[in-house]
This record gives C-alpha cells, sequence and structure tokens, in this order.
C-alpha cells in the first residue's frame, strides 16, 4: 500500500485534476469556448448544458445535501485520522485526492446557485465558467504541490538513507 512510490498514484492525480479543470459544472470547457467562438447554436448548447447540470447539481444539493455533507465529513474525517495519526500511506494519499476536491464540489454548488437565481447573460456566463476553472485549477495546483511534498517527505522517511 506504498502510494506516493507508485507512478500509478501520480498517473491517476494528474488525470484527476485535469478532469476536473476540463469539467466546469459538468461542461465539458472545449463546448465554452465553440460558444464563445462560434456564438448561434453553440451559445445556445452551453446555455442549456449549464442549466441541465445546475439544475442536477442543486437537485442533488437539495434532496441529499446534507447526508452528502455528513458522510463526506465523516470519511474525510476517518481518512485523515487513520492517515495521519496512524501514519497509513494509503489514508493520506486518498485524503490528499478528495479533501481539495469537496472544496472545489462546495465552490460548484455556489456557483450552481448563483446561476439559477441570477440568470446571467451568455458573455456574463462564460466569465463566471472561466473564473470557477481558474478557482479549480488554483486548487489543483496547490494540491499537486502540497500532495508532492509530502510524497517526497514519506518516500524520504523510508529510504534506506533515511
Amino acid at each position: 500500500m506504498r502510494s506516493f512510490s507508485n507512478l500509478w498514484f501520480w498517473i491517476a492525480l494528474a488525470v484527476f485534476w485535469s478532469s476536473a479543470s476540463h469539467w466546469v459544472l459538468g461542461v465539458p470547457w472545449d463546448s465554452v469556448l465553440r460558444a464563445k467562438r462560434n456564438g448561434g447554436q453553440a451559445e445556445a448548447d452551453l446555455q442549456d448544458l449549464v442549466r441541465i447540470n445546475c439544475n442536477r447539481l442543486l437537485h442533488i444539493a437539495d434532496v441529499s445535501g446534507l447526508f452528502l455533507i455528513g458522510g463526506s465529513c465523516f470519511i474525510l474525517t476517518g481518512l485523515a485520522g487513520v492517515g495521519f495519526g496512524y501514519n497509513v500511506e494509503f489514508a493520506q494519499a486518498v485524503f490528499l485526492l478528495l479533501f481539495p476536491m469537496s472544496i472545489v464540489s462546495l465552490l460548484s454548488v455556489r456557483l450552481a446557485r448563483r446561476i439559477r437565481v441570477e440568470a446571467p447573460s451568455s458573455d456574463d456566463l462564460r466569465k463566471r465558467l472561466a473564473r470557477h476553472r481558474f478557482w479549480v485549477q488554483f486548487i489543483g495546483m496547490i494540491s499537486i504541490f502540497v500532495t508532492s511534498l509530502w510524497g517526497m517527505f514519506q518516500n524520504f522517511q523510508i529510504s534506506p538513507l533515511g
């Protein structure tokens, strides 16, 4: 269960954050770019995709949001306790994957609520999606940096030279 010395963990981390920054509120980023470039039907498709995904996300949040938050906090607390309290590297790795993504999920629900309430114009909608994508990428960058530092620290701790 050595996670930080496993190449597959680092590949999964890169794919995880790459996918998170590509799918903004469940909408592929290329759709946002196509709507900006072409307008017309692409713009209408973007509006529909955002509306559908916002409604889906908010329905999940409204119906089972309390249980999801409680379950997520339970899992994250358990992973942090087992991982960092009992020094289980696999739990540390999973925590370092899931905790930043929980922040992204909260930001996504917040943006979905704002979009539903304000019903922004196409231009403003693209700007909000771009801003959200920037913050997802920023959180991902910080997450990868912290995970790589912690992973190097763990690998040095068990190396024969350390």
